[in-house]
């Protein structure tokens, strides 16, 4: 790969390093908004302790740089009535990610996918309201998808987001 190659692929992010190296203040800003995204520039600035104008020019500079991808609310499933999440392990045919990825977009409750190395291909986590409605995602829509070769189910019992963010 060519140096300028390598620099446009960096600047995209795809080869897994970031397109612009982030200092302490980037990652103070990053954790603040991962806690509160509705954080305003002036409450973000002193918290961060610089300036305003610092503060919305490094958050404009995250967003253009797509460092930060955008904002949203963090929904509880339980509360919002999905009640049973399960990680589906999906084994595919070779050179039908795309295809798979495409579909799998598509199914309801399907509310992550990663492509993986190793014994599985694609791991989806699934939020439905009730065992019935996951065995249904699972049986009638995810492993009719074309391409998709065996699938295997892990019950999510319980869960919680770690206590550190890894931005401070």
């Amino acid at each position: 790969m060519s140096q300028e190659a390598a620099g446009e692929a960096d600047r995209r992010g795809g080869t897994g390093r970031s397109a612009v190296p982030l200092d302490e203040v980037d990652r103070r800003i990053l954790d603040e908004l991962t806690r509160d995204g509705r954080l305003s520039i002036r409450t973000l600035a002193e918290r961060v302790h610089v300036s305003r104008t610092n503060a919305y020019a490094r958050v404009e500079r995250l967003l253009r740089d797509g460092v930060v991808t955008g904002f949203a609310a963090r929904v509880a499933p339980e509360a919002a009535g999905l009640g049973t999440s399960a990680y589906i392990a999906l084994t595919i045919r070779q050179n039908t990610w795309r295809e798979v990825s495409a579909e799998l977009a598509r199914v309801r409750y399907v509310e992550h996918v990663a492509l993986l190395s190793g014994e599985h291909d694609v791991l989806a986590l699934v939020r439905a309201p009730d065992n019935a409605t996951l065995r249904d995602v699972v049986l009638d829509r995810v492993q009719r998808i074309a391409g998709v070769l065996a699938t295997r189910s892990w019950l999510v019992f319980e869960e919680y987001d770690g206590v550190r963010s890894p931005w401070a």
